[in-house]
């Protein structure tokens, strides 16, 4: 279709004639689908629309993710189902799927943009048995019979005067009135046959707790494991997470808090200027209002602070959400608040201590930085598969991409672990850090993340008898500081000897596998071929016998890094720009180019957008290997 306006359209006109039908959608383009929202909803549609939450263009377009375009629906009367996992996608595509044949309304699930659609993560898959069993067939025929037929004609999508518009408005209330119920008996069902259980709200934590802390989506997942560790030392903290959005089923979530509760902070991924508080925090204030005397007559209502984090896939870490608690312990607590910003402007912004979280140990945590189209994002999904489809081991991979993609820096995170995991924010202490392109060490801090005793492999073309010299100061200072141990090669040449031209995924890959010790060596390389024969059979004999020869040579031109005692170089890293510049340049887009854009406070930032001209010439990715002479 020529937009989503167009495509929603088609949907509307499918449903319309007795099909199940469904789209996916984000950000502008679900806010163009609201006019035929609205008209299916109102005429009780069956139907379910996939939403990766994303943001908004306002002052500026960003790609990146957060609930400002689910929010802006909320009023089209959809049941709205928020995803906080990889794992809760899958699960309620088939739980909204079910909902809305039984509920005739129709279902928004949603899950984060980015956070969760671009994660890998080990999950359980459902069957056809298990999706069968949960859809209902006499109800689906019930939708079919409902779709319009010329040998059934009715009259549907009229014009209304006042006089009947305003209580035809109000007869649907049984409709929603029942939804959260047939929801919870969806989940239940579903629980029997998979064993995974979910409620329109879920409490973690103490039983006793006095401060909760609500939200959904990813964010709970950084939350879920804050609240595990403080419970472990007594404290009485807990989460309240979110699952069905709307209808918000009041009672269900105050029956879901402790009655101890003192004390509740409402983190919104959005902001609704102008309004007293956003969405969510609303919400909790009205249900607390109305519902709480009758959990806990002989409490106090619960005080109720509003937040707003992670607008734009803005980082949401276990420390921010200790500040958070924190903030909830002080006896006047700030009602309104941001978490992981600086607000040097209106002072809304709690501190935080990254210091305060320490990943458990039991976590392999690996960062690779690669060039846009380089192959290395492809590399570690394929390292992620191996690793979560070939063993016991449970593997998550997140990838942080630059807005402009090819050519641009990309940034892997890839977990391993003997239990599940669900960690929904970056690595910042890594147990191995993988250099892909040896000129980011010439402009970006790529050792910055790497914890005490990590390994360093650095794709270079000079050998480990000369790679010292060659380093800036800067870096040779952190290798011996956080006592690294250091490896190189040089996988463009490996690759391209191999016939593989630039892409160097192939080689750095089998570095990976056989530089940790996450797989025993020979089966990481079997697994590696196993995996090179399942992407690239379909191109030929030719292709698989190049990327097995690249993975042959890899092993013998790998080489450990000998770390003198103090760092020699004369060499410094470059300045991303040079003196004489503007003073914007200076303070904001420098910082942007250094990678370091998230240290800029809030009065850095133009307050509408309106950017100087003539920046982007100060942005030299030199990334080219070869230039002509």
């Amino acid at each position: 279709m020529q937009s989503e306006a167009g495509a929603a359209g088609a949907v509307h006109g499918s449903l319309q004639a007795g099909a199940l039908t469904t789209t996916f959608t984000a950000s502008q383009g679900l806010l163009l689908m609201i006019p035929n929202m609205f008209r299916i909803a109102g005429e009780l549609t069956s139907t379910v629309f996939h939403i990766a939450a994303r943001s908004i263009a306002t002052h500026a377009l960003s790609i990146f993710g957060d609930h400002s375009d689910v929010m802006a629906v909320r009023s089209t009367g959809w049941a709205m189902l928020s995803s906080a996992s990889v794992q809760e996608v899958h699960d309620f595509a088939l739980i909204a799927q079910t909902a809305t044949l039984e509920s005739r309304i129709p279902f928004l699930p949603f899950f984060d943009g980015f956070r969760t659609s671009h994660e890998i993560n080990k999950i359980e898959r459902l069957t056809n048995d298990d999706i069968r069993a949960m859809i209902d067939e006499r109800l689906v025929q019930a939708h079919r019979e409902r779709g319009l037929n010329p040998d059934r004609p009715v009259l549907r999508g009229s014009a209304q005067n006042p006089d009947v518009f305003f209580p035809a408005r109000e007869a649907i209330n049984p409709f929603y009135d029942v939804c959260p119920g047939i929801v919870q008996r969806t989940m239940d069902r579903f629980a029997e046959l998979t064993g995974r259980h979910y409620g329109l709200f879920e409490y973690a934590g103490a039983p006793d707790a006095t401060c909760v802390i609500v939200l959904m989506g990813s964010g709970s997942g950084a939350v879920e494991e804050t609240i595990e560790r403080l419970t472990q030392d007594d404290e009485k903290v807990g989460v309240l997470k979110v699952r069905l959005y709307r209808p918000f089923a009041s009672a269900a979530f105050v029956r879901a808090l402790p009655v101890t509760t003192q004390s509740i902070a409402v983190l919104d991924r959005t902001k609704e200027p102008g309004a007293i508080g956003e969405p969510l925090y609303q919400d909790v204030l009205t249900a607390i209002a109305e519902e709480w005397t009758s959990r806990a007559p002989e409490s106090p209502l619960p005080r109720v602070i509003g937040g707003r984090y992670g607008l734009s896939s803005k980082e949401f870490t276990p420390a921010m959400a200790m500040a958070v608690l924190n903030e909830l312990k002080q006896s006047k607590p700030k009602r309104h608040f941001t978490i992981g910003i600086h607000d040097d402007v209106t002072h809304l912004s709690l501190k935080w201590n990254p210091q305060d979280w320490k990943e458990p140990q039991d976590v392999h945590r690996a960062v690779f930085y690669g060039l846009g189209s380089d192959g290395t994002v492809g590399a570690n999904k394929n390292s992620v598969k191996i690793l979560g489809e070939n063993t016991a081991m449970f593997a998550q991979g997140y990838f942080v991409y630059d807005s402009k993609k090819a050519g641009s820096v990309t940034v892997s995170h890839l977990r391993f672990s003997h239990r599940p995991i669900r960690s929904s924010y970056l690595i910042d202490q890594a147990s191995f850090v993988a250099c892909h392109q040896f000129h980011f060490l010439e402009s970006r801090d790529v050792l910055t993340i790497a914890q005490q005793g990590a390994t360093f492999l650095l794709n270079t073309p000079h050998g480990p008898d000369v790679i010292w010299d060659k380093l800036p100061n800067e870096v040779q200072q952190q290798i011996i500081e956080t006592r690294l141990r250091m490896f190189v090669i040089d996988a463009d040449k490996v690759a391209d000897d191999a016939g593989l031209g630039v892409r160097v995924n192939t080689v750095m890959q089998t570095c990976f596998f056989a530089i940790t010790d996450v797989l025993p060596r020979d089966e990481a390389i079997s697994q590696i071929k196993l995996s090179i024969r399942k992407s690239y059979a379909k191109r030929g004999e030719t292709v698989l016998q190049r990327n097995f020869a690249a993975v042959d040579s890899t092993l013998e031109n790998l080489h450990q890094v000998t770390i003198p005692a103090d760092a020699t170089a004369t060499i410094i890293r470059r300045p991303v720009v040079n003196n004489g510049v503007s003073d914007f340049v200076k303070r904001v887009t420098s910082m942007m180019l250094e990678g370091k854009g998230d240290l800029l406070p809030v009065s850095a930032m133009p307050v509408d957008g309106t950017f100087p001209t003539g920046t982007a010439k100060f942005e030299k990715r030199s990334i080219a290997k070869e230039i002509p002479i």
